[in-house]
C-alpha cells in the first residue's frame, strides 16, 4: 500500500495548512467507495481538477454498515484506502468514522468540499461549515460521472441475481 498517501487525521490537518500556505488550492471529498467503479474515478478526477491538493476522506467500515447495512462494505477499509491511494490524481486519504465527515471539515478546513449527486447544498450539513470557513460546496452531478449502471449498489444486485 502506498502509506504515504495515507493519513491520520492530525496528519491530514498539517498537510493541508501546508498546502494552503504554499498557496495551493485543498479540495476535499468523501465517499464509502466500495467496490471503486469507473463512476468514482471520474468523480475522483473531477474533483481534483478544481485545485492542486484532494484529500479523499473514507468512511471506515464501521460507519459504512451504518450508512449501508449489515452486509457492507465488501471490501475493508483497508483495501478500499489502497485502492484509493493508488489513483494518481488523489494525493491523501484519510478514514472517519462519522456518517457525514463534518468534524474532519472543521480539522482539515478545505477550500472547496466537492459532492458528487443531486444534493441541495442549502441542505447540506457542510454548506454552512463551509461558508463559515471561507470556503465553498462543489456539486458535481451524477449525469457528469455516472449512470444506474456505475452505482455499487446496483453493481451488487446484479452480482446477486447472477
Amino acid at each position: 500500500m502506498n502509506s504515504d498517501k495515507l493519513l491520520t487525521r492530525r496528519q491530514a490537518v498539517q498537510i493541508a495548512i501546508d498546502a494552503r500556505e504554499a498557496g495551493k488550492t485543498v479540495v476535499f471529498t468523501n465517499g464509502c467507495f466500495d467496490i471503486l467503479h469507473v463512476g468514482h474515478v471520474r468523480y475522483l478526477r473531477q474533483a481534483r481538477a478544481m485545485g492542486e491538493m484532494l484529500i479523499v476522506g473514507l468512511n471506515t467500515d464501521e460507519s459504512v454498515r451504518a450508512l449501508k447495512g449489515p452486509s457492507r462494505p465488501v471490501y475493508s477499509q483497508d483495501d478500499r484506502a489502497e485502492v484509493l491511494a493508488a489513483l494518481e490524481f488523489v494525493d491523501y486519504v484519510v478514514m472517519f468514522d462519522e456518517s457525514v465527515p463534518v468534524e474532519l471539515i472543521k480539522e482539515i478546513r478545505p477550500d472547496i468540499d466537492v459532492k458528487g449527486g443531486d444534493y441541495n447544498i442549502e441542505d447540506m450539513p457542510e454548506a454552512k461549515i463551509m461558508r463559515d470557513l471561507g470556503g465553498r460546496v462543489e456539486i458535481i452531478p451524477y449525469s457528469v460521472t455516472q449512470s444506474e449502471a456505475f452505482s455499487t449498489t446496483q453493481t451488487i444486485r446484479r452480482a446477486n441475481n447472477h
